[in-house]
């Protein structure tokens, strides 16, 4: 299911990269790019018409193939296994865990005694 999604996402972006060079090759209001294909000249490739129907019926095309790529991955992308974040998963019940032996307490009359510190030269002891 993964070379089909792939396959189809490069497709799409091809499709649309041939959307945008046609788009751009047709003859607009004040531009004449399609002109270098024979727009104007009656003996082309492309007849009479000139490439003004061939661009347009490609454009309609391409469109057709954007649209059915879209979809097409929209619904792939929809069957996908959604994944689950740890948060998501079952909390455990204090109920289910084991009991644990609490530690014992510190006995703060049974833990040894710091050594003192001399003191050091010049220094006087402070006073209790």
């Amino acid at each position: 299911m993964t070379t089909i999604h792939t396959l189809l996402l490069v497709g799409h972006v091809v499709v649309s990269l041939a959307i945008i060079g046609l788009v751009l090759l047709q003859k607009g209001k004040g531009a004449e790019a399609g002109a270098a294909f024979g727009s104007g000249a009656s003996g082309t490739v492309f007849g009479a018409k000139g490439s003004a129907n061939f661009l347009s019926r490609s454009t309609a095309v391409m469109a057709t193939l954007f649209f059915v790529s879209s979809l097409s991955l929209a619904y792939i992308g929809s069957q996908r296994p959604v994944t689950r974040s740890l948060l998501d998963q079952p909390q455990v019940q204090e109920s289910e865990l084991l009991p644990v032996a609490p530690e014992p307490a510190a006995d703060p009359a049974g833990m040894p005694a710091l050594p003192e510190m001399p003191a050091s030269e010049g220094a006087e002891a402070p006073a209790p």
